[in-house]
């Protein structure tokens, strides 16, 4: 009987233990996301050819569109996890959500059609490259403010 008990001991601390490792590994990548819309503002504002060259690249091959999707999914489902411990959850909520469903909208199309979407809208944002510099590194920032001062409360 008492095995049974340390059996069940360990199941539900097991749980709370992988619970917790993925509300860490969650935060880890909503600020990894956050990390990564600073490189980009950054980037876009400092070394805009590269920023360029980086944005052009979405799309240029079936292995890269399905990286990017599963790149999407995971950092979907990451902000759906973590939004409710941010501030402004709700809108991190919608963010996680748009990211999903964006992205099961585009697995449903040919990987092309994503290429040849992409060669023709990027090409014209990058006109606005340093608004979109700083919009990135608003939105990082952001991004860090609401996941940090939303734990702490």
């Amino acid at each position: 009987m008492g095995f049974i008990r340390h059996l069940g001991v360990y199941i539900v601390f097991r749980r709370l233990a992988d619970q917790s490792m993925i509300e860490h590994s969650a935060l880890a990548i909503v600020i990894l996301v956050a990390l990564y819309f600073i490189a980009l503002g950054t980037s876009s504002l400092i070394t805009p050819t590269f920023a360029k060259r980086f944005l052009l690249g979405f799309a240029e091959s079936a292995l890269v569109h399905y990286t990017e999707l599963l790149v999407r999914l995971v950092v979907g489902v990451a902000f759906l996890i973590h939004a409710p411990r941010m501030l402004f959850a709700n809108g991190f909520l919608i963010f996680g959500w748009l990211l999903i469903v964006t992205t099961a909208a585009l697995l449903l199309v040919p990987w092309q059609w994503h290429r040849r979407f992409a060669s023709k809208s990027v090409p014209q944002a990058l006109r606005y490259l340093s608004i979109i510099g700083l919009f990135s590194l608003a939105f990082g920032g952001f991004i860090i403010v609401a996941a940090v001062r939303g734990a702490a409360t």
